[in-house]
C-alpha cells in the first residue's frame, strides 16, 4: 500500500550517507526516524449529492508531516487514484521542496478520491463546499495553507475559499492559488511551470552547456505545469515540440501552438487528439500505439526533456531511449516522475537530471508569496513576482550545486538536493529538541 510513499524515502535515505557521517547528531536526536513519520493524517468522510440528487461519498485526506521550518504547506488533489500512499509520499516531498526555496514552510498534502473531471461546476461546488466542511477543522493561516493541484485548479480553490468564509466569517490566507480578485498571486498558474524552465536555464549556466535558444524540448502532460513548461522554453527562443495526455501524444515538430493547447485543455477541456484538427501536419500517437515498454513522448530526439505528467511515467526503457538519441537534460516538472532504474541511467551516463524537489518548487515559492501578500493586505505585480520567482529558483540551483561539490558528490543533483534540504531541515528539529 505504501510503495510510492517508501520509494520517495529510500530514494532520500540512499543520498544522505555523506552528511550522515559527517556529524552524529543526527543518529542521537533520531532526526530520520522522526522525519519519516507525519506529524499526524486526517481521514474523513465527504458526502454530497450528486446532480440527479443521488448521494455520493468519497474520502478525504490532510497528511500534515512536518512543520519544523514553518506553517504546514501543501497541495490538495482530487483525482481517483488519491490514497494514503500517495499522499504520504507527495507530502514527504514536500518537506524538502519547501526548505530548498529558502521561505517559512513546512510539508503537508492532501486531497481526494473525487474526480472533478467531467462534473458540472454546481457538482464540484458542491463536492467543495462538503470537503471544506471537514478540512477547515485542521487548517489555518499560521497552521496549514493548503493550494491546489492534480484535479484543483482555479475553479476549485475559489469554492474551498468561498466555503471556509462561509463557514468561519473570516478573510484569511488559508488556502493559495486563489483568484486574484479575492487575494491570489499573478503568475501562479504559471508559476510552476516557469520555474521549471528557469533552474533548468541556470543549472546549464553552472554546467557551462549550451543553453535551450533553438534545441529542441521534449513535454509529457498536458496541465499547467506541462502547457507553461512549454510555454517559457519558446520565449528563450526553444523549439518544443511534444505534449502528452492520458489517451495519446502531439508531436509537432515546427513547434507547439500554445494558445491552441490552452484552448483545448483549460477551456474546453478535451483530448489533444483535437489539435490535429487544426495543425494537421502534426502527429497524434494514441496510448494503444506507444512502442512496447516505453512511452511515445521519449521516443523523440531533444536536447532537453521535461517530465511533467505524473509519478513514475518515465521508465528504465524512455531514459535508454532519451540518451540514445542525444538527450543532454532532464528536468522533473512532475513529482517523481522518472523511476528510480531511469534515474539510476541518467546519472550512469552523466545526463544532467534535476529531480523535481527542486526543479518544480516554482509553485509552492509563488504560493509562499501569495501568503506575504496576504498578510500584509498588498498585491504585487507582475514582474515583481516574475522577478522574485527566478530569483529564487537561481538560489535553488546554487544551494544544490554547491552542496553536490562540498559534500563530493559532483554532478548527482538528487544527492545534492537531498542533503541540502535535509541539513537545513534536520537543524531546524535540532535546535526545537524532542
Amino acid at each position: 500500500m505504501d510503495e510510492i510513499f517508501f520509494q520517495a524515502v529510500f530514494e532520500v535515505l540512499d543520498s544522505l550517507e555523506p552528511i550522515l557521517r559527517s556529524d552524529k547528531i543526527y543518529e542521537e536526536m533520531g532526526i530520520l526516524e522522526r522525519l519519516v513519520v507525519p506529524d499526524r493524517e486526517f481521514k474523513f468522510k465527504v458526502t454530497r449529492l450528486d446532480d440527479t440528487n443521488k448521494v455520493r461519498v468519497n474520502t478525504g485526506y490532510r497528511v500534515q508531516f512536518n512543520n519544523s521550518l514553518g506553517p504546514y504547506k501543501g497541495g490538495l488533489r482530487f483525482h481517483p487514484s488519491v490514497n494514503t500512499s500517495i499522499l504520504k509520499f507527495l507530502g514527504f516531498e514536500q518537506i524538502f521542496k519547501n526548505s530548498l526555496t529558502g521561505l517559512m514552510m513546512g510539508g503537508a498534502k492532501g486531497g481526494s478520491d473525487f474526480d472533478p473531471k467531467g462534473k458540472s461546476n454546481a457538482e464540484v461546488l458542491k463536492f467543495c463546499r462538503a470537503y471544506m466542511m471537514e478540512l477547515h477543522k485542521y487548517i489555518g493561516a499560521r497552521v496549514d495553507i493548503p493550494a491546489g493541484d492534480i484535479g484543483v485548479g482555479a475553479r476549485e480553490i475559489g469554492y474551498l475559499f468561498g466555503e471556509y468564509k462561509k463557514i468561519t466569517s473570516r478573510y484569511d490566507g488559508i488556502i493559495t492559488g486563489k483568484p486574484y480578485m479575492f487575494g491570489g498571486s499573478l503568475l501562479r498558474p504559471e508559476a510552476t511551470g516557469y520555474g521549471v524552465v528557469y533552474f533548468a536555464d541556470e543549472l546549464l549556466r553552472f554546467e557551462n552547456k549550451e543553453p535551450l535558444k533553438d534545441k529542441v524540448c521534449c513535454v509529457s502532460g498536458s496541465g499547467n505545469v506541462a502547457i507553461y513548461t512549454i510555454e517559457k522554453p519558446q520565449s528563450f527562443g526553444a523549439i518544443v515540440v511534444s505534449c502528452s495526455d492520458s489517451k495519446g501524444t502531439i508531436y509537432d515538430s515546427r513547434g507547439l501552438d500554445v494558445n491552441l493547447l490552452k484552448e483545448i485543455k483549460f477551456n474546453k477541456r478535451t483530448s489533444l487528439e483535437e489539435y490535429i484538427k487544426t495543425h494537421t501536419s502534426a502527429i497524434y500517437t494514441k496510448v494503444e500505439d506507444y512502442p512496447s515498454g516505453a512511452h511515445e513522448v521519449w521516443t523523440i530526439s531533444c536536447y532537453a526533456a521535461f517530465p511533467c505528467a505524473t509519478q513514475n511515467e518515465l521508465n528504465v526503457n524512455d531514459a535508454k531511449n532519451l540518451i540514445e538519441n542525444g538527450c543532454q537534460m532532464v528536468v522533473e516538472g512532475a513529482n517523481m516522475p522518472s523511476t528510480s532504474e531511469a534515474i539510476e541511467q541518467f546519472l550512469k551516463e552523466k545526463i544532467t537530471f534535476a529531480p523535481a524537489k527542486v526543479a518544480n518548487a516554482g509553485g509552492v515559492a509563488v504560493s509562499n508569496f501569495e501568503m506575504t501578500q496576504n498578510a500584509s493586505l498588498q498585491r504585487w505585480d507582475m514582474d515583481k513576482v516574475d522577478e522574485t520567482l527566478r530569483t529564487t529558483m537561481r538560489q535553488i540551483c546554487k544551494r544544490v550545486y554547491l552542496t553536490s561539490k562540498d559534500y563530493g558528490v559532483d554532478g548527482n543533483y538528487v544527492d545534492g538536493a537531498n542533503i541540502a534540504t535535509f541539513k537545513r531541515v534536520a537543524e531546524a528539529m535540532i535546535a526545537e529538541g524532542i
